[in-house]
């Protein structure tokens, strides 16, 4: 390729590397939600943080904007500690096994971080023990006891994950210190009966452990002011502004911020030995302790507001520690930190009517993906253009092969396929000269129009983080494409009897494909190399308007390659049947409940959902919400009860209802 047939100044620059802030210009710091470092991820993980961080981090690079876009595993907590016991490992050698395999399943799914690392670092421990001391200095902890269960033989508190016992509502016997798996209810575990330690068969006692909380109560007014001034200016989502509202609505109250756990960052205080940071303190400290292991001047993205601005991607069931609890914690050292200013979240990602179950075999995961022969543009269209952004969403295996085969294949594919080989065969893949294509018809202007209106469009959504919306413009776009070549039915007979016509309509398009190859970046990297490669040409930046200069006359593209292959819909039954999506997976064998009747099976209904259903499923998310505030400010037993069996009746209902669809 020569550089001199393509227009100057329009190539993406090279990654760069060791970025920090450039004062003066637009500097964005991006995460995603650091997923727990015991499991494999699984499809709706990562849509809900990875991957649509990452589609933003790549829109920042097409527009050349200096974006830093950190990841990583939260490796400290009960959870390690208890995959670990499970699996005969220690921690260390639980999160040295599962790290690799989260690092390269996003690496697959072309998830592209500029640095994914660990909260088991000396610079974790720095970063949030220097964090603690200063609250500690500003008499924002307060020392105070809890009661907990104690176990005598193994000589340790336990945490929730590591008692069992009888379900105080049902008699189920293997109930978690958590939750029933039965009835469905949550617990603390001191409320078990016949609670058993999980380690060793034990009965625990109950028994005070002094801990430190964090004075939320103090902090509110300040966390209150930065919340309405951020998720104004940084346009959060509906769903998140209404988590975090809750919150404050409810009252902020002391929050605990140590444990009584081996595994985790220690609390550096004399007379704290054995004790812990809560993961949920602990865990977003990361985002600034793996920019450290990035770069030595990681305190001028983390401790830079005026220059930096910071996006952040999750699930939204991790709001309330992102919106309310972390920045609290950085509002109250008084360092001028870079808080939240803009921040997307999603709703659920459902497995076929169900949920995803690594346990029960339910699901497709990260290291699943890899072995179904489909190329990672079309797993990152599928679960972008069905991002579950106000709602939540289901993938569907016939969806996947629907859309794979009706949407990328028959427009984006077509498109750009159709109009290389064309040049490859009637120009001898030579791009014929503008001065002697015939004028611009009102077809092309028109192609032109329409292409800048929605590339405006484009750009405003992304710019808004409007992931799905973004992604559908560019598919319209890209069938522009296809009606233009329609209207001017681009063949042998325009090329034989009207040269000078074929060519103003052959450089128009081949321009409309690089653009393509822009606005299909952020979304589908490796669908976008391709088209440059074909082209010949660099990947491109961004443009704020579509032109047809871009390619000049006399360069030479390369030779058609297909962009999609179709998927044959007879895969349809066998994936399902392989991950479980039909009820198939083989269920592991369950110990002997040993008391309550047994819960039945949930039925499963394919259709589409009415009204009924999704009203049911908003007020049983709403009401999930309730509870879990509830226990989270320790009210008292009876006002949880009461609101967990609300939240079990709504449940009743809609299982009721998802029958009586199922039946008709």
């Amino acid at each position: 390729m020569s550089p001199a047939t393509i227009k100057a100044g329009i190539a993406m620059p090279p990654k760069a590397e060791n970025k920090v802030p450039i004062p003066g210009q637009r500097n964005v710091l991006i995460t995603s939600a650091l997923p727990y470092v015991n499991n494999v991820p699984h499809l709706g993980n990562i849509i809900g943080s990875t991957l649509s961080g990452d589609v933003y981090a790549r829109y920042c690079r097409a527009r050349n904007v200096n974006a830093l876009y950190i990841g990583g595993t939260d490796e400290y907590g009960t959870a390690t500690e208890t995959k670990a016991l499970s699996d005969g490992v220690t921690c260390q050698e639980l999160c040295d096994k599962y790290y690799p395999i989260h690092k390269q399943c996003y690496e697959w799914m072309e998830i592209d971080f500029d640095k994914f690392g660990r909260t088991t670092t000396e610079e974790q421990t720095k970063i949030a023990q220097d964090i603690f001391l200063n609250l500690h200095k500003r008499g924002l902890l307060v020392e105070d006891t809890m009661l907990q269960l104690y176990c005598g033989q193994c000589d340790r508190y336990l945490a929730d994950r590591f008692v069992e016992g009888t379900c105080p509502k049902c008699n189920y016997d293997d109930a978690r210190g958590d939750q029933c798996d039965q009835c469905g209810s949550l617990l603390n575990a001191t409320e078990l009966v016949n609670p058993r330690c999980k380690l060793d068969g034990n009965r625990p006692v109950q028994k005070e452990s002094k801990h430190m909380f964090l004075d939320l109560t103090t902090l509110q007014p300040k966390c209150e002011a930065w919340f309405e001034k951020a998720s104004q200016e940084g346009r959060w989502s509906s769903n998140s502004k209404l988590i975090t509202q809750s919150w404050l609505k409810e009252g902020l109250k002391l929050r605990c911020i140590t444990r009584d756990l081996k595994w985790g960052t220690p609390v550096p205080l004399p007379g704290w030995e054995g004790k812990v940071f809560y993961v949920w303190f602990d865990a977003p400290i990361g985002y600034p302790s793996i920019t450290a292991t990035y770069t030595k001047d990681w305190e001028k993205w983390w401790k830079n507001p005026e220059d930096v601005k910071l996006f952040q991607f999750m699930g939204k069931d991790n709001v309330p520690f992102h919106t309310v609890i972390f920045p609290s914690t950085l509002i109250g050292t008084e360092e001028n930190w870079t808080l939240l200013n803009t921040l997307s979240t999603t709703e659920y990602l459902q497995y076929e009517t169900g949920k995803f179950s690594k346990s029960r075999g339910v699901g497709i995961f990260g290291n699943n993906v890899q072995d179904t022969g489909i190329p990672p543009s079309v797993w990152r269209y599928y679960l972008l253009s069905n991002r579950p952004e106000s709602n939540d969403s289901q993938f569907l295996w016939k969806d996947f092969i629907a859309r794979n085969n009706n949407e990328l294949l028959a427009n984006a594919g077509n498109f750009v396929n159709r109009v290389i080989k064309f040049v490859n065969a009637k120009y001898e893949s030579n791009v014929p000269s503008i001065e002697t294509a015939a004028a611009p018809t009102e077809s092309d202007e028109k192609l032109i129009r329409e292409v800048n209106e929605k590339l405006k469009l484009y750009i405003e959504a992304l710019e808004d983080v409007k992931i799905r919306e973004g992604l559908r413009l560019a598919m319209e776009i890209s069938a522009l494409g296809n009606v233009y070549l329609q209207e001017n039915k681009i063949d042998n007979t325009l090329f034989a009897e009207h040269r000078d016509r074929c060519d103003r309509v052959v450089i128009t398009a081949l321009n409309l494909i690089y653009l393509l190859s822009a606005l299909f970046f952020p979304f589908m990297p490796s669908t976008s190399e391709s088209i440059a490669r074909q082209l010949n040409a660099p990947i491109r930046l961004l443009p704020d308007v579509f032109t047809v200069d871009a390619i000049l006359p006399g360069h030479v593209i390369n030779k058609a390659e297909y962009l999609f292959k179709r998927i044959d819909e007879k895969q349809e039954e066998l994936w399902r049947t392989k991950y479980g999506g039909n009820g198939s997976a083989p269920e592991p064998e369950k110990k002997k409940k040993r008391g309550g009747p047994k819960a039945a099976p949930a039925p499963v209904f394919q259709g589409e959902k009415t009204e009924e259903v999704l009203a049911l499923e908003k007020q049983i998310e709403e009401q999930g919400v309730k509870v879990r505030e509830l226990k989270a400010a320790k009210a008292e037993a009876a006002a949880v009860t009461a609101e967990v069996q609300t939240l079990l009746g709504l449940k009743k209902d809609l299982n009721d209802l998802f029958a009586k669809l199922t039946v008709a």
